[in-house]
């Protein structure tokens, strides 16, 4: 799988880790038979208890070294169990004006627009808004916006954050199944029917967004802290073992960066860190 590199200006051939497992779940009569079982969420739970144990400690070195996790600066002595290592904690920075939007994970970003009609096409898959975010929210301000697809693969850091300063609306958490985020999964349309919480933020700079934590596949736990009022790069929470994604669906006025859109429609996702310039608000001349 390639991916965009900007700070490069060129692609990057990344790996992609455990494709054959799910080649055999989302690609074989058999595998389809067990992905019945893998995507309910109490085979989540369960994999999460096991990792919680310090049994799981022994995983951590070789998972490291496999997905070319960098663990400069950590003692891995110090932590008590997998789950402990994957939602480890570390200092964001950002460079970037204080009115510009900022990726909110280390991720692979791309940018799908929302029509009028309030419909995403993500690849392959068509939804409304309303059926990923389910009811009691206004969805009226994010027509013609963009839905910004944060991709998180298992050797990112699985922490995320706010994207300007504000005040949390609403909340709500949606029960679902938890299918693999990959382009394997297309046809499941998995942001629609996975486990997610959708938040309602009203931000200083940029008006209503909506920040939706999806879970995915082995995901034990979307953990979202509990604040109402947020500053920019402040966290939201984390999620637990497994690769994840965040959509963020902003309003028409907010502008995204050229280079991120025109990647998408190249097919590339492009990968970017926590605190790095997206995009920011519309220029009204």
């Amino acid at each position: 799988m390639k991916i965009w590199q900007r700070g490069t200006d060129r692609y990057a051939e990344e790996p992609e880790y455990g494709a054959a497992a799910l080649r055999f779940l989302y690609e074989t009569i058999p595998g389809r038979v067990l992905l019945r079982a893998a995507v309910d969420p109490r085979v989540s739970r369960w994999r999460a208890k096991y990792q919680k144990s310090p049994k799981s400690r022994k995983d951590i070195l070789p998972f490291a070294e496999r997905c070319g996790v960098d663990l400069t600066g950590y003692d891995v002595s110090q932590f008590a169990c997998f789950n402990d290592f994957f939602t480890r904690k570390r200092e964001n920075r950002t460079d970037a004006a204080e009115d510009a939007l900022i990726a909110i994970a280390d991720s692979r970003l791309s940018v799908w627009p929302v029509s009028e009609e309030l419909v995403l096409t993500i690849k392959h898959s068509r939804y409304t808004l309303r059926e990923v975010v389910g009811g009691g929210i206004d969805l009226a301000p994010f027509a013609g916006g963009h839905c910004l697809v944060f991709r998180l693969a298992v050797q990112d850091y699985h922490r995320y954050v706010f994207p300007d300063a504000g005040r949390i609306v609403s909340s709500i958490k949606i029960p679902g199944e938890l299918h693999t985020v990959r382009a394997i999964s297309e046809r499941f349309r998995v942001y629609a029917r996975n486990s997610r919480v959708c938040t309602l933020l009203e931000t200083t700079h940029f008006g209503p967004m909506l920040q939706i934590e999806v879970g995915a596949m082995l995901v034990g736990a979307i953990c979202n802290h509990p604040v109402t009022d947020f500053a920019r790069m402040q966290e939201k929470g984390y999620f637990e073992y497994g690769g994840s994604t965040i959509l963020l669906i902003v309003p028409e006025s907010v502008q995204i960066d050229e280079d991120l859109i025109a990647q998408t429609e190249l097919g590339f996702e492009t990968q970017v860190t926590i605190g790095e310039k997206i995009g920011g608000k519309e220029n009204p001349c």
